[in-house]
């Protein structure tokens, strides 16, 4: 039997990673001061995790429909992480970026391919039923998403280990919304629905298990269109303003310089 649709479940995995967290990150600011807005994203990211585990959305994704899971799943992807990402003082993202693995794994060339690859094994339809049958995957699903989640922002908005210029975070993040934005388009387009587990939920609403499917794909492609685009507007703006900058710097007829 599926509980109630407006039940506030008991997801004390989550609320244990909210409480380590916040330990984590008052030991860290008492070393490293972070400045107040990064507080403020943190608290944001914490803020967003709870909303989307301990209230009804929890309970609507878990037992009842698609739209909510795939919310979840975006939030713990990408909401989650862009925001814990911003929030980590300078100095000790530097500090980090000293470790061979966290150079590794937060190059661009690696960070996208791991952060899309778990998006589309999950999301095929055995892995993501099994998850929602079996706990434990479903846990492991949602720390895939936010720990490929930080390495996909990290060399976004952290300039170390890897000083990206605005050019080259634009196209990263042009190229982060192509290859991502089909999943949640072909789930909207598909004539059938995809998963069983969500054909076999209890109905709200009358909303049937097509309809849950596309409002779903809907809500994953405007959300990316969102949250990629806002930052790819804001590093292409900062990318064409040095532009402009340099080449009013340059002597006339003399090319800008491509040096450093």
């Amino acid at each position: 039997m599926a509980p109630s649709p407006w039940t506030w479940p008991a997801a004390w995995v989550e609320l244990t990673a909210a409480v380590v967290l916040i330990a984590a990150y008052a030991l860290a600011a008492r070393r490293f001061r972070p400045a107040r807005w990064r507080v403020a994203c943190f608290a944001g990211a914490l803020a967003v995790l709870l909303a989307v585990s301990v209230t009804p959305l929890g309970t609507l994704a878990l037992h009842y429909v698609l739209w909510a899971h795939l919310v979840q799943n975006v939030a713990l992807a990408e909401w989650i992480p862009l925001l814990l990402v911003a929030s980590v003082p300078p100095e000790l993202a530097a500090g980090l970026g000293r470790f061979r693995a966290v150079r590794a794994l937060t190059h661009p060339l690696v960070a996208l391919p791991l952060w899309l690859g778990s998006y589309l094994v999950w999301h095929v339809p055995a892995a993501y039923e099994a998850a929602l049958r079996h706990h434990t995957l479903l846990h492991l699903e949602h720390l895939t998403y936010l720990a490929t989640g930080l390495l996909l922002w990290w060399p976004v908005l952290q300039s170390r280990p890897w000083s990206l210029s605005p050019g080259a975070k634009s196209a990263y993040l042009f190229a982060a919304f192509v290859f991502a934005s089909p999943l949640g388009l072909f789930l909207a387009l598909l004539p059938s629905p995809l998963y069983d587990f969500y054909v076999e939920a209890p109905r709200l609403a009358g909303l049937s298990p097509l309809a849950d499917q596309q409002l779903a794909g809907i809500a994953m492609a405007v959300s990316e269109s969102i949250v990629f685009f806002s930052l790819f507007t804001l590093y292409f703006v900062r990318f064409m303003a040095e532009e402009a900058a340099g080449a009013e710097g340059s002597p006339a007829g003399v090319p800008k310089s491509d040096g450093p």
